[in-house]
């Protein structure tokens, strides 16, 4: 059966995912209980796991894999969540269950714990998720932007009708030094809000999941690495967690915003290898 893939998938995003190729990494997929799940891997030692973010694809990392991998450190993981990418289901709509089948069956194939989590965004949600279901498999995590409590502005539509909705979302996601953009990057925006995997998300549905007053009874202790210039997920929302969490850290990079391993991979990837040369963070007197 062939695999299904992201109409929302452009060129840039393929560009990507040759870059990954290209490095060395392999990709594979692997049966779910939710349709075949495409991760690329390279390396050995220590799993590290990278999510992307909701409507992205495993080609968001193409600019800090390589890096990583080089360390010689890791075997670097990073799946195309389902529904995303070339991972099933193609079609319907995607709940954190679905989500959750899909990772479990690539984690179960590609690679034992404990591991180590890296997420964006909505990956940052899942990967926080995941390692609460999954005790034992994760000895800490990355959060890049993103967390599991309540906290998307509700001004800003992921789904953008029009170029000017799309301007507005775009200028919340990034730095104000990369706000001048071509009109066919905010109608690619559009594109993906409107025939990519964002609408087939059921956001209502996976509410149950968040931990809004329950962040205490996280365990995993967490590193917290945030763009100061995200207005998407401010800086305000990373402090929160911070608080909330048992075991927090947090490392902010300036000039940057939602996604900064794209936005500005240098310093994030010094940011993210430098927290994980450091032990886990201490969890908080209580």
């Amino acid at each position: 059966m062939a695999i299904a893939s992201d109409p929302g998938m452009n060129a840039m995003d393929r560009m990507n995912r040759r870059t990954l190729l290209d490095a060395g990494f392999v990709e594979e997929s692997v049966d779910s209980p939710v349709g075949r799940q495409t991760c690329f891997s390279i390396g050995t030692g220590q799993p590290l796991w990278l999510l992307h973010g909701a409507g992205d694809n495993a080609g968001a990392w193409s600019k800090t894999a390589t890096p990583l991998a080089a360390s010689g450190r890791y075997r670097i993981l990073i799946p195309d969540l389902a529904g995303h990418g070339t991972s099933e289901p193609g079609e319907g709509r995607l709940s954190m269950e679905i989500f959750l089948a899909g990772l479990t069956a690539v984690a179960e194939r590609a690679a034992d714990g404990p591991a180590i989590l890296t997420g964006n965004s909505f990956g940052a949600w899942l990967a926080m998720v995941w390692a609460r279901e999954n005790p034992g498999r994760v000895e800490r995590l990355a959060a890049v932007n993103g967390g599991p409590v309540t906290g998307l502005r509700p001004d800003l539509t992921l789904m953008p009708p029009d170029r000017v909705e799309a301007r507005r979302l775009w200028q919340a996601l990034v730095d104000q030094s990369h706000w001048a953009v071509p009109d066919f990057v905010l109608d690619e925006v559009i594109r993906k809000g409107r025939d990519g995997a964002i609408p087939r998300m059921s956001i209502p549905e996976m509410q149950p999941y968040l931990m809004d007053g329950h962040l205490a009874e996280f365990a995993t202790p967490v590193d917290l690495i945030w763009g100061e210039s995200d207005q998407v997920v401010p800086l305000a929302y990373a402090r929160q967690l911070q608080a909330g969490l048992a075991a927090a850290r947090l490392t902010t990079i300036p000039g940057c915003g939602h996604m900064p391993q794209l936005e500005c991979p240098e310093r994030f990837n010094a940011a993210l290898l430098g927290v994980l040369r450091q032990p886990p963070p201490a969890r908080q007197p209580t």
